[in-house]
């Protein structure tokens, strides 16, 4: 006769231990909103299968559970990259749990997670980033706006969460500086270029004609409700002109920054300089785009090889 798995109980501690993990990740590490939902949803899926299948208290679950957890996981149509990610989650998991003394060993320690093939990502060149610019109706009352938002994306080469979080009370201009904040709620100053500069000036001055809700009046971008933008605006608005302009690559907003350091590693930026402006915890993080230039550096050599075959 099957053996029947009060659950109740069991996620009650599983709960426990999450919101203990949820406030470490918040309060100790100082993880961004996002970041902490992120790493929680991981471990729900973790907290999903192993009271289901094994019917044990995040205290019980030992290395060969985790080694079914992930086995499993590719059956619901999670990706390597997916899964990698989930992997990392649970390892952090464990790792607080090991540091409050819950467990005497980590069991995800030493599990490794799926072979990820090199990535490299999708970069758009100067002329398609001028043409999605250009291909903007300022006459349109959002005009301007959208134009600045193309200019800061790719001229200081943001990310979306840090576009749409931009303060007036951190534009700089004088200096040639904006201030930006970054994963984990990390401040940083990035240069900004003066054709960003010329079009926030110009949506500026049209900002002030709108009704603004005074819970965003330091806000820079907001929506015709006087609010901030969510992240799914600006990907809708890149969405859009590229397929007004015919580009076919699938490009998000984060395309803007990747083609933006690549375009920097290319004219000969220092890699040092191109990870601080970004805000790369570690070089490594940065030195894909050295890759992305020695992938273009390889095809114009191989094309041009005088052993080419025609």
């Amino acid at each position: 006769m099957e053996k029947k798995i009060h659950t109740k109980p069991l996620y009650r501690l599983w709960t426990t231990a999450m919101n203990d993990f949820s406030n470490y990740l918040r309060l100790e590490k100082s993880l961004s909103v996002n970041s902490v939902e992120a790493y929680m949803h991981d471990v729900e899926k973790l907290n999903f299968f192993i009271v289901s299948t094994f019917g044990l208290s995040p205290e019980q679950v030992e290395h060969r559970h985790i080694t079914a957890f992930l086995a499993a996981i590719p059956g619901y149509g999670i990706g390597k990259r997916s899964q990698a990610r989930v992997l990392s989650g649970v390892k952090a998991f464990y790792k607080f749990l090991l540091l409050e003394d819950r467990m005497e060993i980590n069991p995800a320690e030493l599990i490794e997670g799926p072979k990820l093939g090199f990535y490299l990502p999708e970069v758009l060149t100067i002329e398609e980033i001028d043409a999605l610019i250009m291909a903007v109706d300022v006459s349109r009352p959002e005009g301007h706006r959208n134009r600045a938002i193309l200019e800061t994306l790719y001229g200081c080469g943001l990310r979306v969460s840090e576009l749409v979080t931009m303060r007036i009370s951190g534009l700089f201009f004088n200096d040639g500086f904006i201030r930006v904040i970054g994963k984990g709620d990390k401040q940083r100053l990035v240069p900004i270029g003066q054709r960003a500069v010329e079009e926030i000036y110009r949506y500026l001055a049209q900002r002030t004609l709108r009704k603004i809700d005074p819970k965003s009046e330091d806000i820079l971008f907001l929506n015709v409700h006087g609010r901030g933008l969510s992240r799914i605006m600006v990907f809708m608005l890149i969405k859009q002109l590229a397929a007004q302009v015919g580009i076919t690559k699938n490009i998000s907003p984060h395309t803007f920054r990747h083609s933006f350091a690549t375009h920097l590693v290319e004219n000969g930026a220092d890699l040092r300089a191109v990870q601080e402006m970004l805000g790369h915890e570690s070089i490594l993080t940065t030195e894909i785009y050295t890759h992305v230039d020695r992938k273009r550096w390889q095809q114009n050599i191989l094309r041009y090889h005088p052993r080419k075959r025609d």
